[in-house]
């Protein structure tokens, strides 16, 4: 009986899991100029696709759990070898295998809670809906016009909750009929699957999916990018398909149909962040610049780094949950930037970008010289 070589097996296990376009790099080095990891530090990128080409990965070592899937290489990749679907077809395997090395505890930890409670922060299941308490939200309906799907961390998480409830207070504001499904709702699971764990990710999916289509849910509303991506690219792959909105489409729309209206003084100087799940993932740059510039008094400052070259908060790819060092975060040169031009607030679009920004914010003792805010909280200083 003649024995493949273990070499060729780990080549077409990485084909198998979604990794089959390492096989047209060229090593011409373009991502490694491009990943932010070597702006803070050094790491390769490309060397960790020429390791797949060969079957010979080190699945165990951080570098192939440092992809925080931001999207810049794929983007001007000459050869379109799909790094994210490479690396995670690398973490896959780590999956299949139960390779789990010690910096990944956070990471089983928080399949543990998915698996258990709904969402990656340990938090009761019950407690879904606190978030909502005295803001006259109600339960989802069919007959009513939106469902919002607030994420895990706007649900559960102190400071990022302040989101949700911004969003709540602008959709009865402007009269909209909509609702949640609290303890019903499950993580969309989009950052479980980039690393690498699809089986968590499909149980999910599969139970948003049944408890959508049970609840008579067309139209969905999101805070999170990451929410936005999976809803509409990835939950298609199990025959699910529903029309989902992001916050700053659906804010201008309002604005637009004069449900909202947008009247006070905002006095401030601005620079926005582009998430690289909205941006460079959605192709969505204008709405949330238009909705900025709707606010009297506001000024808005770009960053040198921004729309399809924004750099990356560093909170992608499962990176949320493992442990960054203050001094290799990405999210510190964004707010240094930042405040180098003078701004008085960060804004941005993304609950994870928020969590990093605010993170860096205070590590840097910025606390008293700038401001980190998601747009609706922006837009509600302006209404109310």
């Amino acid at each position: 009986m003649e024995t493949e070589s273990p070499i060729k097996e780990v080549i077409e296990e990485i084909k198998e899991l979604g990794g089959d376009a390492v096989k047209f790099c060229y090593q011409c080095g373009k991502c490694d100029t491009l990943c932010p990891w070597n702006r803070v530090t050094n790491f390769s990128i490309r060397r960790l696709i020429r390791e797949a080409t060969f079957g010979i990965p080190e699945i165990d070592l951080e570098d192939v759990w440092r992809c925080t899937t931001c999207g810049r290489c794929p983007r001007e990749c000459p050869r379109d070898v799909k790094q994210i679907d490479d690396v995670v077809a690398l973490r896959r395997i780590a999956n299949l295998y139960g390779v789990s090395p010690t910096f990944l505890k956070p990471v089983r930890s928080a399949s543990v809670s998915l698996t258990a409670e709904g969402n990656p922060l340990g938090a009761e299941r019950e407690k879904r809906a606190d978030w909502a308490e005295g803001l006259n939200v109600k339960t989802f309906t069919e007959e009513m016009e939106i469902l919002y799907f607030p994420c895990c961390y706007v649900t559960y998480d102190q400071r990022l909750k302040e989101i949700s409830q911004a969003t709540a207070k602008l959709l009865n504001k402007a009269g909209v009929p909509f609702g949640i499904l609290g303890t019903k709702e499950n993580c969309c699971g989009e950052s479980i699957r980039k690393t690498g764990n699809e089986d968590v990710f499909k149980s999910m999916a599969r139970e948003n999916i049944k408890t959508f289509i049970d609840n008579g849910v067309k139209r969905i509303l999101v805070s999170s990018p990451h929410c936005y991506h999976t809803f509409k690219h990835e939950y298609p792959e199990l025959k699910a398909n529903f029309e989902v909105v992001h916050i700053t489409e659906y804010l201008l729309e309002l604005i637009n149909a004069g449900r909202l209206e947008v009247s006070k003084e905002y006095g401030k100087k601005v620079t926005y962040h582009d998430p690289c799940y909205l941006g460079r993932h959605n192709g969505i740059y204008d709405d949330p610049r238009t909705l900025l510039k709707q606010l009297p008094g506001l000024e808005l400052v770009e960053m040198h780094e921004s729309r399809e070259s924004s750099l990356c908060c560093g909170m992608g790819g499962g990176r949320i949950w493992i442990d960054t060092e203050m001094s290799e975060r990405f999210s510190n040169l964004r707010v240094k930037e930042a405040v180098g031009l003078g701004a008085e607030v960060l804004a941005t679009a993304c609950p994870y970008c928020v969590d990093a920004l605010e993170e860096s914010r205070s590590g840097l003792n910025y606390e008293d010289t700038i401001q980190v805010k998601d747009i609706t909280e922006i837009i509600l200083e302006a209404i109310t």
